[in-house]
């Protein structure tokens, strides 16, 4: 027997392994149209795609289909993005759908992905840029259609939980060629009113019906304003440009207007919880201060505050004895080096006086000698003209006046 014979699972197995390693068949976009549309109890979906010439059976898991924004049937033409691969039970291929759009919108879709990738690499949804919204809004601008569901539902909530908030409504169209340029104009308009925040949206529709809010100069806009932006397009399901670039999404604009203002009777509610811990704080402020005033009452100081005196009275009388008792025996200490210094001054006195006596006696002698009025006393007299001592004859002129001093005094006498 020829050993190069394989199963029939083992060619399946084959055939399917060459074609899940094939990265063209891995990540496929494939057109055509629906038919044997059939939705499994399990949210499954199970149909096939053809075309003019072939077919090709085609799977979508729950969890994909449920992200659908759309309802499929037999007859419709469809984009399908999805991968191929071999079901091995029946040897045959199909292709698993992760996504699929109606065609005709594809287009649009293909540029709302280039469009989202675009703004996100420049940093336009990066959450760390997103403006909080104001707790307590005053003014709330609202740019949307001045009619339909969208404004009502926003409106009536905006009054139901914060009545006091005002209101400012920017008319705008919301679908159609001319949506973007009348948002783009209302969002401008909106710069020129002191608002907290702008709600922008509209309900629910098709992509075609939402594609002002995937407009590039809109989201531009949106992200350049200064004001914080809650996004309110479409429903729950429905993602646009402007969701991305907004400061908040809500699902709905009722959604929206329950994100722009609180509820009043929580406000009321947290206010007077408020309130309640501000007057429990005020009371045991109150009683830990009356506990200290008490204290500061009962302390043996303010019941006998000349005790405080007394203290002081006493430290002052110590320190005044010690003061005067160092102040003696500095003066004692003085006094003793006083005597000291006199008698060694007194006795240095005698010395030298007693050194110098004999010398005195010399000079005194010498000074009797010379001392005229002991010459006067041995007869002699002096004779003055003028002050000025006469001790020659040829100094005198006759009838000159004289002064003649003797021992015993002096008298006047004219020469002859």
């Amino acid at each position: 027997m020829n050993q190069n014979y394989v199963t029939v699972t083992q060619l399946t197995k084959y055939i399917k392994y060459i074609i899940d390693n094939d990265i063209h068949l891995n990540n496929i976009y494939l057109k055509g149209e629906i038919s044997n549309f059939k939705r499994h109890t399990r949210g499954h979906l199970y149909f096939t795609i053809k075309d003019e010439n072939t077919r090709i059976n085609a799977i979508m898991f729950v969890s994909n289909a449920s992200r659908l924004k759309f309802e499929p049937m037999d007859g419709m033409k469809v984009l399908i993005t999805g991968k191929v691969s071999v079901y091995e039970s029946t040897g045959a291929y199909q292709i698993y759908v992760s996504d699929m759009v109606e065609d005709g919108v594809g287009n649009l879709y293909v540029a709302y992905e280039q469009l989202k990738k675009k703004l996100e690499l420049e940093g336009l949804f990066d959450p760390a840029k997103k403006k909080k919204i104001p707790k307590i809004p005053k003014t709330i601008g609202i740019i949307t259609a001045p009619t339909g569901a969208a404004i009502k539902d926003i409106l009536s909530t905006i009054k139901r939980r914060w009545p006091i908030a005002k209101t400012i409504l920017f008319p705008s169209l919301v679908q159609g060629a001319e949506a973007s340029g009348d948002i783009l104009r209302n969002i401008e308009l909106s710069k020129n009113f002191d608002l907290d925040v702008l709600i922008i949206g509209r309900g629910g529709g098709s992509i075609e019906d939402l594609w002002c809010f995937n407009d590039e100069e809109v989201a531009r806009a949106i992200y350049n304003l200064d004001v914080p932006v809650i996004s309110a397009v479409g429903h729950e399901i429905d993602f646009t440009i402007s969701d991305f670039v907004a400061d908040l999404r809500a699902p709905t604009p009722t959604g929206a207007a329950e994100m722009a203002v609180p509820n009043m009777n929580d406000v009321i509610s947290y206010l007077s919880q408020v309130e309640k811990r501000m007057l429990a704080g005020i009371n045991n402020i109150i009683t830990l201060k009356q506990k200290k005033l008490k204290s500061v009452m009962d302390s043996p100081i303010i019941r006998n505050p000349i005790s405080i005196y007394e203290v002081k009275e006493q430290k002052f009388d110590n320190i005044y004895e010690r003061l005067i008792l160092g102040l003696r025996k500095i003066v004692d200490k003085n006094q003793y080096d006083l005597t000291l210094i006199n008698n060694k001054l007194s006795n240095n006195i005698v010395s030298f006086l007693d050194s110098n006596k004999h010398d005195f006696e010399k000079i005194l002698s010498k000074l009797e000698v010379l001392n005229p009025m002991l010459t006067l006393k041995r007869g002699y007299a002096i004779v003055k003209s003028d002050d000025k001592v006469i001790d020659k004859k040829s100094l005198l002129n006759k009838g000159d006046s004289i002064t003649v001093e003797m021992q015993d005094g002096n008298f006047e006498a004219v020469v002859k």
